[in-house]
């Protein structure tokens, strides 16, 4: 372990050796994937959001021409309730993972996927689809936590399946899951409270925005005996385990080619399309591909939960806080789900909290299973804990980042779920805000009489998974290194791994070359989630550089006939303490290798832990127009703790991408249902997603705080970023019109409702 100075390329910004292919168009993604005599599958869904499904009648389909075969349910080996448990550690039900593939009885959201067609082209397989005819029995929708808790809402589930037991008053509910976190006593807490402030939000489902539609192309060889999938997904491991649970095939049959991804966000996790390609190439004996539109992307693949968050906080006079309890009310989707523990145990996570109380809630509705959304749960959390704060320091008049120093969770704090946090950055991210120039600045003017200025501060919070990781390398006669992964890179991974191995040779990262491997050319990796893929892949990169370093050392001792002990390879170069001066460049070395002894391939497999997780912190200048509700973003600065920026190029990448997606969230970002359940802006056109006239320039500062668990202190960067915007932005907006907006997104039209003496 280093400390947090003195490397030669950690922290350096060496160019992205992918980038010149994916500007010019020559990288390959899902959709570029086209091998001889491929077919092209459609996906028939449900246009109801909740119905039984009583027939299918697939014959005048079958007889188009063109069409090669047609898959339903029946089609799957039917599965029964027990527990499956993804390679990420959630727990689901089998029946639940397979019926979400295909519906089997019922459908339980409006895209629900029914049936799928293999056709010569997309057109003929889209007229197939016209001509299935499905009978269904229609039901009742549910399309928000509030309508699906009733003792009224009809049942999604009647015995429904979950990876903890439900208390028994939740039976006969749509509240298939609970959880809760507690420690000290709440009401004593608050009692000594001189003040005691209480949140509410309701919030709606967004999207993750990546650009890339799902594309999943299947390929089963002639005797069965393998099943080849190239897709963009977030972990082909992942991938291979779920098609070999939803399909009944061992893991060995399955060969998963990761292609390049075009964004995920934690949204190309699950293997929404991969399973209904693999049964329909099975069927024809022909590679068959399937790829999304974006209307089929927004309602039939796994949006982030939206739902209702609570919390009430006490403090004394002198800002200490004294007591805190949080709910969080988290739609799960069709099936049960949704990340309520890690909303929860992420909830007080920035603080020092004697008593409190956290409760999360996975709620059943009738929409499309939620999926993981960059630190899922926190943000809902996060809006309510900071919201409050904030009008604590308010009620206090004491400065809001000096009230959360005076809280905040340092080394040894425990957290909600009891784990104790080593070294981490909360205090250091607060002191950088204080210390920065925007914090010290008057806020701006307003642009007219229209306008109300506002100022907003929040902060955030998220863990690290972390998980497995494989590397292997391999040193080339030319000098180079062939460096071969299985993190999928979704945000410059290829360039700050092989920063993390060159490092420990002292060779230039440039010569370093990555590439991610197939589930057969490599060991297992786990998925590139939870802010993991440098951090796991790039110590495993470390281990197997040492691996590397300690070869080289040997042959030189062979080649110069000298002690190994006498051996040192440092910045790229080997020298020898025996006898007269001796030494090799690591190229020169690299061109013998053949000749004296034999190639050199070093590997390096790590389970990694050690990471505390990263603190982020915004701080966000906007002005409100009273006359219609309009929010315009002026200035914005986003802190987060990276421990040890690898590439600050990218980490700063990671801040401004995460903060915009944030603004996205807060201001404009929401799923719109009719009376009957079905989303009713499923596209771009509709679904508003901020451009770049929506937001200004994110001025990304990065905390290092050392991460004495990483060889590098490095910190996973990926999703603390998306955590404080949605309360920052709503400190900001009743920094402005005095008014709390209860409702995400805070469009112009939810604005106008609440602000003070309006004529609405």
């Amino acid at each position: 372990m280093k400390n947090n100075s003195g490397f030669k390329y950690v922290g350096k910004r060496p160019l992205r050796p992918d980038g010149v292919e994916k500007v010019t168009g020559k990288a390959l993604y899902g959709a570029d994937v086209n091998l001889p005599s491929t077919i092209y599958g459609k996906i028939l869904r449900s246009p109801h959001a909740h119905a039984r499904i009583l027939s299918i009648d697939t014959d005048k389909a079958i007889k188009l021409p063109g069409v090669h075969a047609i898959v339903t349910s029946n089609d799957l080996a039917k599965k029964t309730d027990q527990i499956y448990k993804d390679l990420e550690g959630t727990l689901s039900s089998l029946r639940y993972l397979s019926n979400n593939v295909l519906a089997e009885d019922k459908v339980l959201y409006a895209g629900h996927a029914v049936a799928a067609v293999a056709a010569n082209s997309p057109y003929v397989a889209l007229e197939a689809l016209s001509l299935i005819t499905v009978e269904y029995e229609v039901l009742t929708a549910v399309t928000d936590v509030q309508s699906s808790m009733s003792h009224d809402a009809p049942l999604l589930h009647d015995n429904p399946t979950t990876g903890s037991p439900r208390h028994k008053k939740f039976e006969n509910t749509n509240v298939v899951g609970h959880c809760e976190f507690s420690r000290g006593d709440v009401e004593i807490g608050l009692s000594k409270a001189e003040v005691v402030v209480e949140t509410e939000y309701k919030t709606n489902t967004v999207h993750q925005g990546y650009i890339e539609p799902q594309s999943a192309t299947a390929l089963w060889s002639r005797d069965d005996r393998q099943l080849k999938i190239w897709c963009s997904n977030q972990g082909h491991f992942s991938v291979r385990h779920e098609v070999s649970a939803i399909l009944d095939i061992p893991v060995s049959q399955i060969k998963v080619i990761p292609m390049e991804i075009g964004g995920g966000f934690g949204g190309k996790i699950t293997a929404h399309i991969e399973p209904i390609a693999a049964l329909l190439s099975r069927k024809t004996g022909r590679p068959v591909k399937i790829s999304l539109d974006r209307s089929e992307v927004l309602q039939c693949t796994g949006p982030t939960s939206g739902g209702l968050v609570k919390a009430k906080i006490g403090a004394s006079k002198d800002g200490k806080i004294t007591a805190a309890t949080c709910d969080i009310y988290l739609e799960a989707g069709a099936y049960p789900g949704s990340f309520i523990e890690n909303g929860c145990n992420t909830a007080f996570a920035p603080y020092d909290i004697s008593n409190f109380n956290i409760s999360g809630y996975d709620i059943v509705t009738n929409k499309p299973k939620t999926g993981a959304y960059r630190a899922p749960g926190t943000p809902n959390s996060a809006l309510a804990v900071e919201t409050a704060i904030d009008e604590i320091s308010r009620k206090l008049n004491i400065d809001p980042v000096d009230l959360r120093l005076k809280n905040a969770a340092q080394k040894g704090t425990r957290k909600a779920d009891g784990t104790i946090y080593p070294d981490i950055g909360m205090v250091q991210t607060a002191q950088s805000v204080l210390d920065h120039p925007h914090y010290l600045q008057p806020k701006p003017k307003p642009s007219n009489k229209s306008m109300k200025v506002g100022r907003g501060i929040a902060f955030g919070y998220s863990g690290n998974i972390n998980g497995a990781s494989t590397v292997i390398a391999n040193v080339v006669p030319d000098g180079t290194i062939s460096l071969i992964i299985g993190s999928v890179d979704i945000g410059g991974t290829r360039i700050s791994i092989a920063q993390q191995f060159a490092e420990v040779l002292g060779i230039n990262p440039e010569i370093v070359h990555v590439t991610v491997a197939d589930t057969d050319s490599i060991g297992y990796t786990s998925a590139s989630v939870g802010s993991s893929a440098s951090h796991k892949s790039g110590w495993a990169a470390y281990l197997c550089a040492l691996d590397i370093k300690n070869q080289l050392e040997t042959r030189i001792s062979t080649i110069w006939d000298v002690s190994k002990a006498t051996v040192v390879f440092e910045n790229g170069n080997a020298t020898s303490t025996s006898g007269p001066e001796q030494d090799i460049s690591f190229k020169e070395l690299s061109s013998m290798l053949e000749d004296t002894g034999g190639p050199i391939t070093g590997r390096g497999n790590v389970t990694a832990a050690g990471s505390a997780g990263s603190f982020s912190a915004n701080i966000v200048d906007l002005e409100v127009d009273i006359e219609t509700g309009k929010v315009n973003v002026i200035k914005y600065t986003a802190f987060q703790d990276a421990g040890k920026a690898i590439h600050p190029s990218y980490v700063e990448g990671q801040i401004q991408g995460g903060t915009v997606q944030g603004i996205g969230w807060a201001l404009h970002e929401e799923y719109v249902f009719d009376n009957q359940g079905k989303m009713t802006n499923a596209s771009l056109l509709d679904y508003r997603m901020p451009t770049a006239w929506d937001v200004p320039m994110i001025d990304a500062q990065i905390v290092e705080s050392y991460n004495p668990g990483h060889p590098y202190g490095a910190r996973g960067v990926g999703e603390a970023s998306i955590v404080p915007p949605l309360p920052a932005i709503s400190n900001a907006i009743n920094d402005a019109i005095d008014c709390r907006i209860p409702i995400l997104p805070m469009s112009p039209t939810n604005i106008y409702k609440f602000i003070p003496n309006s004529d609405h």
